[in-house]
């Protein structure tokens, strides 16, 4: 090698040192991978026998514990029952019982000064007098046209409840003028006045104004704040 090739002393003990410190570095990060790998050794080792200690207790204090033999019983959940409306059946029940009679004599309780006209013994003329003049607004039609006998008489009870339940004070009811056979009185017209004057939910009622149906129509007045509890309801 020529002199101009050969590398000075500084060069050569510059090299040196720089690979010690590499090497110092090197050890240095190596052991303090060992000592973090050797600390999470040790935690894992201490929660093991934590867990270990901790199921040894428990079986102590259970004692032995065998698996029960099979069987073969099936367990069935049993199914909850539909809830049942109360009130659907009370109202159902309510429909029922409001069996109104055609057989009811009402003529001598009927009124025929002005116009026909129905109403409770405690109440006064003023009633019938304000409810010819219409003060109560009506609230509700029932229009019994083309209807049987019985079919009219359940739409009559279901109508009266419904309205009472919904608290309507003044409601008609439609009933024709057409008659059942010759020389008879209107059929329809004979019986809603038999069932109206049943109903404890009816205060009174008055055959209506021309305006509002005249003879085939009556206004009727009905109780508030009450069920009432009559043949027909």
């Amino acid at each position: 090698m020529s002199p101009a090739n050969k590398p000075s002393a500084n060069t050569t003990l510059r090299d040196f040192a720089d690979l010690k410190r590499a090497l110092n570095k090197a050890a240095k990060e190596a052991a303090a991978r060992a000592e973090q790998e050797q600390a999470e050794r040790a935690r894992r080792e201490a929660a093991q026998r934590a867990q270990e200690a901790e199921s040894a207790l428990f079986k102590r204090a259970v004692g032995e514990v065998h698996t029960l033999q099979d069987t073969g019983r099936v367990t069935h959940t049993p199914s909850r029952p539909k809830p049942i409306p109360a009130r659907r059946q009370m109202d159902e029940k309510a429909v029922l019982q409001e069996s109104l009679s055609d057989e009811f004599d009402v003529e001598s309780l009927l009124e025929t000064d002005e116009s026909l006209s129905w109403r409770r013994p405690e109440l006064g003329l003023d009633v019938v007098r304000k409810l010819r003049r219409g003060v109560w607004a009506l609230q509700a039609e029932l229009d019994l046209h083309g209807m049987r006998t019985d079919e009219a008489r359940e739409q009559t009870a279901a109508f009266l409840r419904d309205a009472q339940l919904k608290g309507l004070r003044c409601v008609r009811i439609v009933h024709g003028k057409g008659l059942g056979s010759p020389g008879r009185q209107p059929v329809l017209k004979d019986k809603v006045k038999r069932w109206l004057v049943q109903s404890d939910r009816v205060l009174a009622f008055v055959q209506a104004r021309a305006d509002e149906g005249g003879v085939g129509a009556l206004v009727v007045l009905l109780q508030t704040g009450k069920t009432g509890s009559s043949a027909i309801g």
